[in-house]
């Protein structure tokens, strides 16, 4: 009976005769997957940045720096800090002062609805060493 015999990129799996299973990691693997999902990822967060820009409330700009300041691009965690962000991003009503035609609340949902997918695409394309 031949023995099980698994092979993948990240690694092999194989069963011995005593029915032991062993794995061996691919020392290669993860270096060469690590760098490009990570590469995607400083894409994902500095294309939400970006993108999210025209649709965030703007008076002085200091909404859309304090997201620059609060993301650690790379990290997947996008963070609008100043202390008013979470008040403009839910408020129920518009100030016309601060809003342009796409400026106003919810704005990373709002922008996720037009530039999402392309997002995803170029994030995926990253990844996949294109």
């Amino acid at each position: 009976m031949p023995t099980p015999f698994i092979h993948t990129p990240r690694g092999t799996i194989s069963t011995g005769r005593s029915g032991k299973a062993e794995l061996v990691w691919n020392t290669n693997f993860q270096p060469k997957w690590h760098k490009r999902y990570s590469k995607a990822q400083m894409f994902v967060d500095s294309e939400v940045l970006r993108r999210c820009e025209p649709f965030i409330p703007l008076l002085t700009g200091m909404l859309v720096k304090s997201g620059i300041l609060g993301t650690d691009v790379g990290s997947g965690v996008v963070s609008w800090i100043a202390p008013y962000a979470a008040a403009q991003y839910y408020m129920v009503r518009k100030n016309p002062s601060t809003t342009g035609p796409l400026r106003g609340p919810y704005w990373f949902e709002r922008g996720k609805q037009v530039w999402g997918q392309q997002v995803i695409s170029g994030a995926r394309k990253i990844a996949h060493g294109e």
